[in-house]
């Protein structure tokens, strides 16, 4: 009886050393403008030159295609969690798969809920730059992301298709700007010039997210804007036409 406690005791600790060193790697704060910048200096011309491509497939064409750009942002996110947990057996290929699959295969079947979730999570990464950036707490920074989360995941619900537009657009630019930032790193003069710009003035950075954004926002309401019947607009041209 005895040894079989102490066996219990032994597999519960071991179990809980496994789950501790699981969430050891977790990152316990807000990444800061520098941790994107080192992640685009570390950034290959490929991966560069392919989020600028699909960036620009968000930014002008997130609400016509929607549905897979959610599902692609579903398996993307499933194959991080299942490389990231299959590591833990040496599966980290088959985990992100299997994951990547699992995700776009839930997505699909609740759509709406998937685009409030994508929306939840773009307004947490909202929330937590506004508050970085007009220097409040940063130990406190999950309060902020957690007003953006709340915030961008109800509006999903309440207009749906401009959240769509909001939130591909917001991708779109993302995307496109780090792209460009990940090839401007591959030149060491250009690189050198870029950094210090962008430490100087530390809005350059969201502001080259925001603009691109609003471009695309306003690209796609003018894309999807239900034309008048007869094919004119508010002016007399409409009448010269039968």
């Amino acid at each position: 009886m005895l040894s079989q406690m102490l066996a219990t005791i032994s597999q519960s600790s071991y179990s809980f050393k496994k789950s501790e060193a699981f969430f050891a790697d977790v990152p316990k704060t807000w990444p800061h403008q520098h941790d994107l910048i080192s992640w685009c200096q570390q950034m290959t011309p490929g991966v560069a030159a392919t989020l600028i491509i699909v960036g620009i497939v968000y930014l002008l064409f997130g609400i016509q295609i929607f549905k897979v750009l959610v599902l692609v942002n579903a398996a993307v996110v499933g194959a991080y969690l299942g490389n990231y947990w299959g590591k833990e057996g040496d599966a980290a290929t088959i985990g992100a798969v299997i994951c990547a699959v699992a995700a776009a295969a839930i997505a699909w079947p609740t759509m709406k809920y998937a685009v409030a979730l994508m929306g939840g999570m773009f307004g947490a990464l909202a929330g937590a730059s506004v508050w970085h950036a007009v220097g409040l707490d940063p130990n406190v920074v999950w309060a902020g992301a957690l007003v953006g989360l709340v915030g961008f995941g109800m509006l999903s619900f309440v207009l749906f298709r401009g959240s769509i537009m909001m939130y591909t657009s917001l991708q779109g630019a993302f995307m496109i700007v780090f792209g460009v930032l990940g090839l401007i790193y591959q030149y060491q003069d250009a690189a050198k010039q870029t950094t210090d710009h962008l430490k100087l003035q530390p809005f350059l950075l969201p502001a080259s997210i925001f603009i691109p954004a609003l471009i695309g926002l306003i690209f796609q309401q003018h894309m999807t804007t239900p034309q008048a019947p007869g094919g004119g607009g508010g002016g007399g041209g409409g009448g010269h036409k039968k």
